[in-house]
């Protein structure tokens, strides 16, 4: 079917309403220096996505936690008011009209305690880890009166702030809006919003996995119930793959004893029907090839060529330092190839970008240490540079490791997409291969053009390795050709008007 309106129209244009997003990280966050207020991009997978997607709304509203102490004295300076912030050169708040790309962006300020509750106890570890399959469970979790206190005045309380400052900027356009909620920071927001804004059309994309109904009863049935029932206050639910899109319609049927229908994929709820549907996330196309061009990567391109390509390959992995991205087992499996290949070793340098995730939280801080300890033992069997591990977040470079890599891993445990494995085949220009999570959403698309990988397998991951190593050029770049194909037609432009064309058919889009 296609994806255009039968005027002509885009769909964003054919939409007629103003755009509210949400989500808990933005698209930028503040500082202040000697030389006064400085603004720096936001990175991962999320919000590269969505500051696509807002290159599209020009009337959307971002709304956004305040995360710095400089993005909580605007959010004191603005009140709710949207601040306009230009993209270019550099990230800054517009006094006049500037040219370039834009967006209005409202940052709210949240109760130190209570977003330590909201993040740090439920969201983070507790909601990740059941959504993931993080947790061994003869041993975790133990939910005791903490984390149930935390859920009522940290993650509800949170959520129910959001949820005001969204109704302010919907109520500002007259109470009808298109108000795109995002990820498992808020899944109690919509059933405010519809309480207070009944002309809203409501939507929220899950950006990790939603997993089976068993999966759920790790968390106590109140509990449990309040997130399905806070998401059934959306006119659309939305996931990355159909299988999760499947599994919140047999939660709902299991956990809440209601209606679905899996050939229509909706479930009925209070007299309203609920579709569930999947949308997978993509890249902006346009942005990544452009920054390859740009003074940075070029700078990075230069040093990376010295250091690997005069007499060496390139294993590459980009990925915070998150137990979900497996990065433990995928250095086992290069010293299990190595073992097994030992012509290979002094031949084969294996680069790994991480950025340190969420420390404050004692299940990563671990995990950091434990990638520490790995990286050390086999650097001391193979060679001191066997492995090169640099903790930092820098996108030039990792765009830089992109064109230059001979493979890159991801072979993680769960994952909602994957935007690394996107980002890598649209830039890099020796026929990289893509060792690739079965467990991960980007699977559905590239998979037929990776070399799957099974994240709990050591072994079959080294012999993937190996075979993406001495696998001919043709077949490489014959790879390569077709996977950056799949994503340049499934762009983020196309994520979004498959999400548009979903709203416009809604009963509730008619009503003016």
């Amino acid at each position: 079917m296609s994806e255009q309106p039968a005027t002509g129209q885009t769909p964003i244009d054919a939409l007629g309403l103003p755009v509210v997003l949400l989500s808990h990280r933005g698209p930028v966050s503040f500082a202040r220096s000697a030389a006064g207020r400085t603004a720096q991009r936001g990175s991962g997978g999320l919000v590269t996505a969505l500051t696509g997607l807002a290159g599209h709304l020009p009337e959307a509203v971002w709304v956004c936690a305040a995360t710095s102490d400089e993005d909580r004295r605007i959010a004191v300076e603005y009140g709710d008011k949207a601040v306009d912030v230009a993209l270019e050169p550099a990230a800054h708040i517009s006094e006049g009209d500037e040219p370039g790309p834009h967006l209005r962006l409202r940052l709210v300020d949240v109760d130190p305690r209570q977003h330590e509750d909201f993040y740090s106890v439920i969201a983070n570890p507790l909601l990740w880890f059941v959504q993931h399959g993080l947790y061994g469970l003869a041993s975790a979790p133990e939910l005791t009166r903490r984390e149930r206190e935390a859920f009522d005045t940290g993650y509800a309380a949170v959520n129910a702030h959001f949820a005001d400052a969204v109704v302010e900027q919907v109520h500002a356009h007259g109470g009808r809006a298109l108000v795109m909620l995002h990820d498992y920071h808020f899944y109690l927001v919509a059933e405010r919003v519809r309480r207070e804004c009944p002309r809203a059309l409501i939507t929220h994309f899950t950006h990790i996995p939603w997993p089976e109904p068993d999966s759920w009863r790790v968390l106590p049935p109140d509990l449990r119930e309040r997130i399905f029932r806070g998401m059934l206050g959306n006119d659309v639910v939305a996931f990355h793959t159909r299988r999760f899109a499947r599994n919140f319609l047999l939660g709902c049927q299991e956990l809440l004893g209601l209606r679905v229908d899996l050939d229509a994929m909706t479930v009925t709820a209070g007299g309203r029907e609920v579709l569930a549907r999947y949308y997978p996330i993509s890249v902006d196309v346009a942005s990544m090839e452009a920054m390859m061009g740009s003074d940075a990567v070029q700078e990075h391109l230069q040093a990376l060529d010295e250091a690997f390509l005069s007499d060496r390959k390139m294993i590459l992995r980009v990925d915070r330092t998150d137990p979900s991205k497996n990065i433990v087992r995928g250095f086992r499996a290069f010293d299990t190839m190595l073992g097994d290949h030992p012509e290979l070793v002094g031949t084969v340098r294996f680069f790994a970008l991480l950025q340190p995730s969420r420390q404050d939280i004692p299940e990563y801080f671990d995990y950091i240490g434990a990638i520490g300890g790995v990286v050390a033992e086999i650097n001391a069997r193979h060679g001191a540079d066997a492995i090169e591990l640099r903790l930092e977040s820098d996108l030039p470079l990792a765009v830089a490791a992109y064109s230059r890599c001979d493979v890159l891993m991801v072979n993680a445990l769960n994952d909602g997409m994957n935007l690394v494995a996107k980002e890598m085949v649209l830039v890099n220009s020796r026929g990289g291969v893509l060792l690739l999570s079965e467990n991960t959403g980007a699977h559905e698309e590239l998979g037929e053009f990776a070399i799957t990988v099974y994240p709990f397998d050591i072994q079959q991951q080294a012999d993937a390795l190996y075979a993406a190593l001495t696998m001919p050029a043709a077949e490489r770049q014959d790879r390569l050709v077709a996977a950056a194909a799949v994503v340049r037609h499934n762009d983020v432009g196309r994520w979004l008007r498959r999400q548009i064309r979903d709203v416009l058919r809604l009963p509730a889009a008619t009503d003016g």
